[in-house]
C-alpha cells in the first residue's frame, strides 16, 4: 500500500479566493476538509488559470484575496504570502520537469532544506503514492508521457503541502494515456486527502475528477455544484454551452400538471419533470431554454410507443453520423434540432444513416428547463 504523503490538516479548512485581473472577475468560498478535489472548469480563456496561478501566489494584483483558513496570503496591498511560504504543491500543465536531474532529483527540488535522510524518505514515499516507485534514480529525459505525469505529481506532493493545485494535469499526454490515468489520479487524489484545485476544460476529465465543479465563462463564477448538478442542470443557457449540453433550445411552457410540464418547442411538444431547482417556479407561458444531453437520448426504428414511466416519443429523420471515438453522434430534426450518442454496434443494428426515419426517446426527469429571464 502507498505511504501517506500528506495527512489532511486538522480542523475546519476554507478557502476564499476573490480574482479581479483584466477580464476575470471571479469569487470563490471553498470548503476543503470534505471531499477533496474542486475542479475550475470552463472554455479556453475563461480565468481558470488566472485564479489557480493567484492561489499558487505566481501572480499577485490589486484585485486580488486568498485567505486558507484564517491565513491571509493575499490582501491585494501589502500582505503577500510568497508561493515557497504557501506549502502550495504545483503540477504544471507540461510537468516541467528539470532535463538535468534525474527523477529523485526533480521530486526532491521543494526539500533542499530538509536533512538528506528526511529528503530521501520524502522522495521514496511520494513516489510510491503515486506508483512510480520503479522509476527511481532514472533519467527524466527517457520517461513516457504518463511517467513524466507520476513524476511531476510526486515531486508535488513530496513537500506535504497543504493546497495541491493541477494546472490540466493530462492535457500533455495522448488520448489513450490520459483516459488510462484519469482513474489512477482520481484515486491518488483520494488516497492523499490533500485539498485540490485542478483545471480542466474536458468534460469526460472533470467528470472523472470533480467532487465539486466551478464552472466559469467570461471569467466569472457562473455555477458551483457537484459533477452531476452542474453537467445534468445547467443554470443559465452560458452554462449549458460550456459544460457542453448538445441540446439547448427555446421553448415555452403550455401547461402544468403539478411537477409535469408540457412545453412547445418549435412544432412539437415534449414533457419534463421538475426536480426541487429554480425551475420549479415555471408556470403556462413562461418562456424556457429545453436541454437534453445527447446520452439521455435513446433511439429506435419507428414503431409501438415505449413503457408507461414518462418519456417523449419524438419522430423524426436522421440528419448526419458521425463516429466519435467510442461512441456515434447521431444529429436528428425531430421538429427541432436533437442530438443523441449510441454505440457503434446499435449505429449497425439500426441501419442509420442521413434521411432515415426514427424515434427518439426522452425521460421526462433528462428534460432540463432553464428560466428565461425577462
Amino acid at each position: 500500500m502507498a505511504a501517506a504523503v500528506s495527512p489532511r490538516p486538522a480542523g475546519r479548512q476554507v478557502l476564499d479566493v476573490r480574482v479581479r485581473r483584466h477580464v476575470v472577475d471571479a469569487e470563490l468560498r471553498l470548503p476543503l476538509d470534505g471531499p477533496p478535489v474542486t475542479v475550475l472548469f470552463g472554455p479556453s480563456g475563461s480565468g481558470k488559470t488566472t485564479v489557480l496561478r493567484a492561489l499558487a501566489g505566481l501572480d499577485r494584483g490589486t484585485g486580488t484575496r486568498v485567505v486558507l483558513a484564517g491565513e491571509v496570503w493575499d490582501d491585494g496591498s501589502r500582505r503577500f504570502v510568497p508561493p515557497r511560504r504557501r506549502r502550495v504543491g504545483y503540477l504544471f500543465q507540461d510537468h516541467a520537469l528539470f532535463p538535468h536531474l534525474d527523477v529523485d532529483g526533480n521530486v526532491a527540488f521543494g526539500l533542499q532544506r530538509l536533512p538528506r535522510a528526511e529528503r530521501a524518505d520524502r522522495v521514496r514515499a511520494a513516489l510510491e503514492a503515486v506508483g512510480a516507485s520503479h522509476l527511481a534514480g532514472r533519467p527524466v529525459t527517457g520517461l513516457s508521457g504518463g511517467e513524466g505525469q507520476r513524476v511531476a505529481l510526486a515531486r508535488a506532493l513530496a513537500p506535504q503541502p497543504r493546497l495541491l493545485l493541477l494546472d490540466e494535469p493530462l492535457s500533455a499526454l495522448d488520448t489513450p494515456t490520459r483516459t488510462r490515468l484519469r482513474t489512477e489520479l482520481r484515486r491518488i487524489l483520494l488516497r492523499q486527502g490533500v485539498p485540490t484545485v485542478l483545471v480542466t476544460h474536458d468534460r469526460a476529465e472533470a467528470l472523472a475528477l470533480a467532487d465539486r465543479v466551478v464552472v466559469l465563462v467570461g471569467g466569472r463564477v457562473r455555477q458551483l455544484g457537484t459533477a452531476t448538478e452542474v453537467f445534468d442542470r445547467p443554470r443559465d443557457p452560458d452554462v449549458a454551452r460550456a459544460v457542453g449540453v448538445e441540446t439547448a433550445v427555446p421553448g415555452r411552457v403550455v401547461a402544468a400538471d403539478g411537477a409535469l410540464l408540457r412545453v412547445a418547442v418549435g412544432p412539437v411538444t415534449v414533457t419534463a419533470l421538475l426536480t426541487d431547482e429554480p425551475d420549479a417556479s415555471l408556470g403556462p407561458g413562461d418562456d424556457v431554454t429545453v436541454c437534453i444531453r445527447a446520452e439521455d437520448v435513446a433511439l429506435a426504428l419507428p414503431g409501438p410507443g415505449g413503457p408507461s414511466s414518462p418519456r417523449n416519443h419524438l419522430r423524426g429523420t436522421v440528419g448526419g453520423v458521425s463516429i466519435e471515438g467510442a461512441l456515434v453522434r447521431v444529429d436528428l430534426d425531430v421538429g427541432f434540432g436533437l442530438t443523441a450518442y449510441i454505440t457503434r454496434p446499435a449505429l449497425d443494428e439500426l441501419g442509420l444513416r442521413p434521411g432515415v426515419a426514427v424515434t427518439a426517446a426522452v425521460k421526462s426527469p433528462a428534460v432540463h428547463l432553464i428560466p428565461v429571464s425577462a
